[in-house]
């Protein structure tokens, strides 16, 4: 079995706004083993030998191509990487899956049926089943024999999941349920062979079924016309007055949200992984094209304005990298430091992901927006090409935007972050309290200078700062009627993102340093932090202008622009030096 190495154990969901941390806390991509770069070389030789040669029939959903993609990768234990060996899985670990849906996220069309099967279709029996739904279904998931997908949105019921009308109603002989409804936009949906599908029993319970196509009155509308991901299968479902075992209830009826929830978790995380795979992919093309076009008798990739793109590009994919294996890391050490038997891993897992719930939805929101600057800034470089349909560029910017709505849109995990952190700070698993109140008090701890002169460790301490200082404002002045606070909860969520974003990229870079592999890390650092304090002010001015007026305004903006100054480095010089390395090396490798 594949596992990561462990960094600090039980460190807390949120810890990282109270508590300070070393370089050998955190995992990062740099610290992931021989095997699991030898899965990622086998995912990228299944892509070349496999999934290239057919992405075209693929995206323009020639019937049949895109399963057997799968299935081919199935062969290779791709689709069964998270599946207990008993269930004939490969029984890997969360990092082994995350490089599966990395290397497989340069591609959406072909990237959505793989996502979609093994993660929101198979996940809920992984994680809910019973013994004997497991028995049943895994093995046959594993091999992709069988196709799944996850039923959840509705016409009247997205972002608002209990808002959904399908419903169930238990038959008089108790045997089945009777299921009526329709769900929209389900991925797989044309092809699928089970749905985990939510329903309302009796139009109250909101509970999971498992339902197979098989079942009388299961049916598929027709392929969805999308902006994007083309070669995705996205259909409406209906359900017809379909018989429904009781057997296939999918954990407790009335219980279906921890499920919903729970896999939304895992999604928002997975997200992060195959927003890099994309973004790296879209930097790679783009650095070959820099170099091969010219303009005024030089290569475009000599001009300072596209050494500017190009850098700004490999910058935010390095923090959300570099955020998405420090969360990864966390999850593992969690794992570690549990006490379980083998039989119960799957939950113990979702409860390790559960606790780093927060952090899972900030990775969703940094990356799904990263991905959108760079897919932005590669049609840019390309110029009038990059709006053909003839380059990847056009492609990959139409895929990206959905990234925003996937898993609950952006707006909805911005308003959930800080309410997430407060109720674990209400039910004492995270002291983020008392340090709100010291920040309140004036009470604050080396708030300009670090005793060593660290500029940047001194602007992540005082990033920290600011967030709280949000945070106990907003709290102070709302109170429980905070949750109705939107642009406010959206400001403070920007805030403590940027927190989590400087503290990894710091962190990573400072690995780096200490193994002599620091070239563009401490360039990307220097430059990110930086501009990371910049966005951090003017979020919290919006807070601070919301909450407070004279006097109190005065005094908090005083310590707020304390916080938030900083000397300039020369960043055009920095960028200079980053673009110069990814050109030299025609991808995207940071040293």
């Amino acid at each position: 079995m594949t596992t990561a190495a462990a960094t600090s154990p039980k460190i807390s969901g949120g810890a990282f706004l109270i508590e300070e941390f070393s370089p050998d806390e955190v995992f990062t991509a740099e610290d992931l083993s021989e095997e699991h770069l030898a899965i990622a070389r086998t995912v990228d030789e299944f892509w070349a030998n496999d999934v290239e040669p057919h992405l075209v029939a693929i995206r323009q959903q020639k019937p049949g191509i895109a399963l057997n993609v799968l299935r081919k990768s199935a062969d290779l234990g791709l689709t069964a990487v998270a599946i207990p060996e008993r269930f004939g899985g490969m029984e890997m670990d969360l990092a082994s899956v995350m490089i599966v849906g990395e290397h497989l996220g340069r591609d959406a069309s072909y990237g959505s049926w793989h996502s979609a099967h093994t993660g929101i279709g198979t996940l809920p029996i992984l994680f809910f089943g019973t013994e004997e739904q497991k028995q049943r279904y895994l093995p046959r998931l594993a091999k992709a024999e069988i196709l799944a997908a996850y039923a959840l949105t509705e016409p009247l019921a997205g972002s608002d999941a209990l808002a959904i009308r399908t419903r169930a109603d238990l038959s008089p002989d108790g045997k089945h349920y009777v299921l009526n409804g329709q769900k929209m936009w389900i991925t797989n949906g044309g092809a699928a062979d089970l749905f985990t599908v939510f329903a309302k029993v009796g139009g109250e319970l909101f509970t999971a079924f498992l339902v197979d196509r098989s079942f009388p009155g299961v049916s598929s509308g027709a392929e969805e016309h999308k902006m994007g991901m083309k070669g995705s299968s996205t259909t409406a479902v209906y359900f017809d007055n379909v018989p429904v075992p009781v057997e296939n209830v999918l954990g407790e009826v009335g219980r279906g949200h921890i499920i919903a929830f729970n896999i939304l978790n895992l999604g928002r995380l997975k997200l992060g992984p195959g927003a890099l795979g994309a973004a790296k992919n879209v930097l790679a093309v783009s650095l070959k094209y820099a170099k091969e076009r010219k303009a005024f008798g030089s290569a475009i990739a000599e001009f300072g304005a596209i050494q500017h793109k190009l850098a700004e590009m490999a910058i935010r994919i390095y923090v959300v990298e570099s955020m998405v294996w420090r969360v990864v890391g966390l999850i593992e050490s969690q794992l570690r430091a549990a006490t379980q038997d083998k039989s119960d891993a799957s939950r113990t897992e979702l409860k390790a992901v559960e606790e780093y719930a927060a952090e899972c939805s900030m990775i969703k929101v940094y990356a799904s927006e990263m991905l959108d600057y760079v897919v932005d800034e590669g049609v840019q470089i390309h110029g009038g090409y990059g709006y053909h349909q003839d380059y990847l560029v056009e492609r990959a910017y139409r895929d990206s935007r959905v990234n925003r709505l996937f898993e609950g849109t952006n707006e909805i995990n911005r308003l959930l972050i800080p309410g997430m952190l407060l109720k674990r700070a209400a039910r004492g698993q995270l002291a983020l309290l008392p340090a709100v109140q010291a920040v309140l008090n004036g009470k604050f701890t080396k708030t300009l200078e670090s005793e060593d002169g660290d500029e940047e460790t001194r602007l992540v301490h005082n990033a920290k700062q600011i967030a709280l200082l949000a945070i106990g404002i907003a709290n102070q002045k709302y109170g429980t009627e905070l949750q109705k606070q939107q642009e406010v909860l959206m400001s403070i969520s920007d805030i403590i993102m940027e927190v989590l974003a400087m503290e990894s990229t710091l962190l990573r870079s400072r690995k780096l340093a200490a193994s002599r592999r620091d070239k563009n890390a401490a360039d990307v650092c220097a430059v990110f932090l930086r501009e990371a304090m910049d966005r951090i002010e003017i979020s919290c001015r919006n807070v601070l202008g919301a909450c407070l007026d004279g006097d109190a305004l005065r005094r908090n903006m005083s310590a707020l622009r304390s916080f938030a100054s900083y000397d300039p480095v020369d960043a055009i010089a920095r960028r200079r030096n980053i673009a110069s390395r990814l050109l030299a090396n025609e991808r995207s490798v940071w040293n």
